[in-house]
């Protein structure tokens, strides 16, 4: 994995992946490439890392109307941690893509389990309320 210094130059150049996220449409076109770790310096201490957005943007499959929620990383590092800016590249990614929630929050885990490898990761996705109904999905991994 890469030192924050290695990580620059792969750094300036998620714009360039990025550019044409707008035609990502299917979830097999969803990129988890452009998630990017570095080296996690303190990995004898055991810190918890908590990642929050209100911004989570999915399709609905069956309406194809934009479904919105919060969603919440919880996950203890190992030897890496994720790069914010890489994540938000990679979560924006869904924005055109008609996936059901339950199946987004499971996605997410393993793209960012096998990016990351972290002793435990949790994914929390909270839709925001649809006829009625609150709908929050948890998806967890523990390191075997």
């Amino acid at each position: 994995m890469a030192s924050i210094e290695e990580l620059k130059s792969k750094y300036l150049n998620i714009n360039k992946e990025f550019e044409d996220f707008d035609s990502v449409k299917e979830v097999d076109d969803i990129k988890k490439s452009v998630l990017l770790c570095f080296d996690n310096s303190s990995s004898r201490l055991s810190s918890e890392v908590e990642i929050e957005s209100d911004e989570f943007t999915a399709v609905c499959p069956w309406t194809n109307l934009p479904d919105y929620g919060n969603l919440k990383i919880i996950y203890l590092p190992k030897d890496h941690l994720i790069e914010l800016k890489s994540l938000k590249y990679y979560l924006t990614q869904y924005r055109n893509v008609g996936i059901v929630q339950e199946y987004a929050a499971d996605r997410i885990l393993n793209d960012l389990v096998s990016v990351c490898k972290p002793e435990q990761m949790t994914i929390i996705l909270k839709y925001k309320i649809r006829g009625g109904l609150l709908t929050t999905v948890k998806s967890s991994y523990t390191q075997p």
